[in-house]
């Protein structure tokens, strides 16, 4: 729907009260109320002007909605607004904006359904006292006419963030149950198409063909066409993070799971990074964890071999989201249901991560994942339960060696021979260092396995070296995997605060081989990260190959870089078929 608003028609947040010399006329003027200086009376004043604003027809409504909406942003938990009938006044306003096309398009009143749901959100986001009464005030019904898009589609934000903030309290959940099929379908949906449909129908156009409606919601009216087109990047990023949140809260509750796990949804999913910067938000793999924790989600996860890929890459790079990757692979194998579905592809990678000490506080995460992959050793070696992949099997026969048999060998070692061992070691090392100058790859490579083989497992730092040096030795021969084996070894021996910097590098460099950029950037990323705390007090530059890495991917990864490829591809579709 398109809203034809008055040419100079802006949307304003900020209002000052009237001048204390000047006198207002209104006697229900909010900006009046609000200055009133007696509590009780201002009180009354503002209980009545909740009652009266839905049946009364003011262009200054909008002004009084916009400073609403301040206030609910900044101060949430305030009790005095949802204890004096905000709540129905809200869910009222969007029911008229529903029901009265003509009241909509008069004056600036098409904003007010928006301002409405987004206070609603705020007041329900911390409180579950505030919720139940926003559910107590009939305010549901009127957030799933904006959810279904009766206004238009922009209003699913903030009507999506309200439903959000509904669900996520014991409370409140159950209000919605009604409405349940519904809500997961259009999050699912939302989730799904909203970068699309944001680039094609804001983004992509010229300023003369943005619609003024979208524009003043998204800079108030201020700014220019660069001010919109990054606040439409935040605008889709929110929207992918509250269908997500929304979707999360349902998995949470065991609810709708076979509308969450549909496989066209679930092979996307994990590339969704809707609103990662908000604390709150599951992102993609978040909802993924989720899944992975209820009988139907593992199920269907263990049979989508994209998602358990995915789940893989991000469970040994440097993202964010690394340990939701690593529980969830841990819930799928943990499952006697899905673990011999998803234990050839899941234990090369996890094998490499055993090693790992700590990830975003969560401690003795290499020891779970040890737990988790030798439970049924022995029935795997002995009672002729083969698994397919001989990847999978050499993986667990080294992980039983490092974690069973070398920690055997090496206990009663006395510190004579290990030091005996520790030199032998570096002998070894420095033949396959001069080797690897000379140009023989191959044999380099095999001088550092046997270096590895020689050092005892308490001298960590040697053994970082010795795997990133194999590491690139796997790199001059192409062969991407084995790189990336070596190098995730060498980054979980090394600490959180302080990981191997040549490792990181290196494993970018495997990922960008592979063609998976988003980890090959979250390495260059840690890289850089990693040099300016080392090098705050004497200056800092950032390696030029790390420069070029990013930037690359920064283009690739443009949050509308499928979106543009989609409709670049259209395009030439429709040019060819003129011709």
């Amino acid at each position: 729907m398109e809203f034809q608003l008055p040419k100079n028609s802006t949307l304003e947040t900020n209002h000052k009260f009237l001048p204390s010399k000047q006198t207002c006329m209104n006697s229900s003027c909010f900006f009046c109320i609000m200055s009133d200086t007696d509590s009780s009376l201002r009180r009354a004043k503002m209980f009545c002007f909740f009652k009266q604003m839905p049946l009364e027809d003011d262009q200054e409504h909008v002004l009084a909605l916009s400073g609403l909406w301040k206030i609910a942003m900044t101060q949430p938990n305030d009790p005095e607004f949802p204890s004096l009938g905000i709540f129905r006044c809200m869910a009222t306003l969007i029911e008229k904006g529903v029901s009265d096309k003509d009241w909509l398009l008069r004056y600036q009143n098409a904003y007010i359904p928006y301002c409405a749901a987004h206070i609603i959100g705020s007041y329900a986001m911390n409180k579950a006292t505030f919720a139940h009464k926003a559910v107590k005030s009939h305010v549901v019904r009127p957030l799933m006419d904006l959810l279904e898009g009766k206004i238009s589609r922009f209003e699913q934000r903030v009507a999506l963030r309200a439903v959000g903030h509904l669900a996520k309290h014991e409370e409140t959940f159950e209000a919605l149950a009604e409405h349940e099929a519904k809500i997961v379908e259009a999050a699912i949906d939302i989730a799904s198409t909203c970068l699309n449909e944001v680039y094609d129908k804001f983004l992509s156009l010229k300023e003369t063909r943005r619609l003024k409606y979208h524009r003043n919601l998204l800079t108030r009216g201020l700014g220019g066409m660069e001010l919109e087109s990054r606040k439409a990047e935040d605008w889709a990023n929110q929207l992918q993070c509250w269908s997500l949140c929304v979707s999360d809260c349902f998995a949470r509750k065991e609810r709708s799971l076979r509308l969450i796990c549909k496989e066209q949804f679930l092979k996307v999913l994990c590339g969704m990074w809707g609103g990662m910067g908000n604390p709150g938000s599951p992102a993609g793999i978040g909802l993924a964890r989720t899944l992975c924790r209820t009988k139907v989600g593992t199920e269907s996860i263990a049979e989508s071999q994209e998602v358990v890929d995915s789940l893989c890459n991000v469970s040994r790079s440097s993202d964010d989201r690394q340990y939701l990757a690593i529980e969830s692979l841990l819930q799928l194998l943990n499952d006697p249901l899905t673990r011999y579905k998803v234990i050839d592809t899941a234990a090369p990678v996890l094998v490499d991560l055993v090693e790992l000490r700590s990830i975003e506080g969560k401690i003795k995460v290499g020891q779970a994942i040890t737990q988790t992959l030798l439970q049924d050793y022995h029935k795997i070696r002995y009672c002729k339960m083969s698994l397919k992949e001989e990847k999978a099997e050499r993986a667990l026969k080294e992980l039983w060696d490092l974690k069973v048999d070398r920690v055997k060998r090496e206990s009663p070692t006395n510190e004579e021979e290990i030091r005996e061992k520790e030199v032998l070691a570096g002998v070894l090392k420095k033949e396959g260092n001069s080797i690897l100058w000379s140009g023989d790859i191959e044999k380099a490579m095999t001088k550092y396995s046997e270096a590895s083989g020689f050092c005892p497992l308490k001298t960590w730092r040697e053994r970082i070296v010795l795997h990133s040096n194999r590491a690139q030795c796997h790199l001059l021969l192409r062969d991407a995997d084995a790189a990336l084996s070596d190098t995730t070894r060498a980054v979980c021996l090394s600490s959180e605060a302080c990981p191997h910097r040549k490792s990181l590098w290196r494993r970018s460099q495997a990922y960008n081989m592979k063609g998976v950029t988003r980890e090959s950037l979250m390495d260059c990323l840690m890289l850089i990260n990693s040099r300016f705390k080392s090098q705050q007090t004497k200056g800092f530059r950032i390696p030029y190959c790390a420069a070029r890495m990013v930037n690359k991917h920064m283009n690739a990864l443009w949050l509308f870089a499928s979106a543009e490829s989609e409709r670049y591809g259209k395009s030439e579709e429709q040019s060819e078929e003129k011709q």
